[in-house]
């Protein structure tokens, strides 16, 4: 779960509704954590590090563009690996079973708060 005091503010739940996922960024400097949120089939936000488990860089080529145009999977831009958007599963691509790491997330009021990793 989540701790409210460290927490951090990445979207709100409209962007969701309107984009399907949103991208992020927390910290600074060369390596801040970049991230997508967005809801699964049930409704579910989730929350994964933007990194391709194939090649390790972002999977968006263009900001927040990392769902298919029919929102029914998380996309790789570069290699087309296609994910489940309810687990990262790799179902697609050159990454097979693989998935997208998982952050915490939680949903409070209209804003979605991502716990940054330790």
């Amino acid at each position: 779960m989540a701790d409210e005091a460290t927490d951090v503010v990445v979207c709100s739940v409209r962007e969701l509704d309107a984009s399907g996922a949103c991208g992020f960024a927390i910290g600074t400097g060369d390596w801040p954590l970049r991230g997508l949120v967005l809801r699964d089939a049930t409704g579910i936000v989730q929350a994964y590090v933007d990194r391709c488990p194939h090649a390790g860089h972002p999977l968006a080529l263009k900001d927040h563009d990392f769902l298919t145009p029919d929102r029914a999977f998380i996309k790789c831009s570069s290699h087309g690996a296609l994910f489940e958007r309810d687990t990262g599963i790799c179902v697609a691509g050159p990454c097979p079973g693989r998935t997208l790491r998982r952050l915490q997330v939680r949903v409070d009021g209209e804003d979605v708060r991502i716990a940054p990793p330790v």
